[in-house]
């Protein structure tokens, strides 16, 4: 997994090295970080519907 981590790491690096322009860059940036923050927004909707099944019974 971290070998994983390690190649992504790298490739987002090389395209911010070269990138064209300023807006590339946060492009980049944003794109990588879209798949975390849909994992936590979906783990934090499992935590809360068991939350509320536990509640309610």
């Amino acid at each position: 997994m971290k070998l994983i981590a390690l190649v992504q790491q790298v490739n987002i690096e090389e395209k911010l090295k070269n990138a064209t322009d300023r807006s590339y860059q946060m492009g980049v940036l944003i794109g990588s970080f879209i798949p975390f923050v849909v994992l936590v927004g979906l783990a934090y909707w499992m935590y809360a519907s068991a939350k509320k099944r536990d509640k309610n019974g």
